[in-house]
C-alpha cells in the first residue's frame, strides 16, 4: 500500500508537491508548474489546500 509523504529531499516550500509526485510517479516540477497554473486561475483557492496538505500530509521521516 503506498502512502503520500511529503519529500524531504525534493522541496521548493514544504514538500507537498514533491511529495504529490512521487505519489504519482511524475516529475515534481510538473507537479509545481500545474500547482501555480491553478493558484493563479482560482485565485488562491489551492493555495489553501497546499498549505491545508503542508499541515497534514506528514514528513518522509515520519513514517511509522
Amino acid at each position: 500500500m503506498r502512502r503520500l509523504y511529503r519529500a524531504v529531499d525534493d522541496r521548493m516550500i514544504a514538500g507537498v508537491c514533491g511529495g504529490l509526485g512521487k505519489y504519482f510517479n511524475i516529475d515534481p516540477t510538473i507537479v509545481r508548474l500545474v500547482t501555480v497554473v491553478l493558484v493563479l486561475a482560482s485565485v488562491g483557492g489551492v493555495f489553501l489546500a497546499y498549505f491545508i496538505g503542508a499541515i497534514i500530509i506528514p514528513n518522509e521521516t515520519d513514517r511509522s
